[in-house]
């Protein structure tokens, strides 16, 4: 709930420890350039597989596996393996979470 104090805005949320960590951990996961960019090319790109990704960016695929592992661990994408490739989409339950939470704080 977000209350008015003078000139500032006093925010209270209420979120326990592990969820704090689970917000920044979010937060911290799309600060790089590089993961951001994998979120935004999902986004236009829902359900695609790692080549799709690799060949979408300006790295290695080794280094887009690193940062998808990443934003999986961070809780923004979904992934499964299909044959030889691996298929990614956002976790739109984590996101509506995430955007909840952000939504709280400002």
């Amino acid at each position: 709930m977000k209350e008015k104090t003078g000139s500032q805005i006093s925010t209270s949320i209420s979120l326990n420890e592990s969820e704090q960590l689970r917000l920044v951990t979010m937060l911290k996961a799309i600060g790089h350039p590089m993961r951001f960019q994998i979120l935004r090319f999902l986004m236009e790109n829902p359900h695609c597989y790692t080549k799709e990704i690799v060949d979408h960016l300006p790295i290695s695929q080794a280094t887009v596996s690193q940062h998808i592992q990443q934003l999986r661990k961070a809780g923004w994408l979904s992934s499964e393996a299909v044959c030889q490739m691996t298929y990614h989409w956002l976790d739109q339950e984590n996101i509506k979470w995430f955007k909840h939470q952000i939504g709280e704080l400002f």
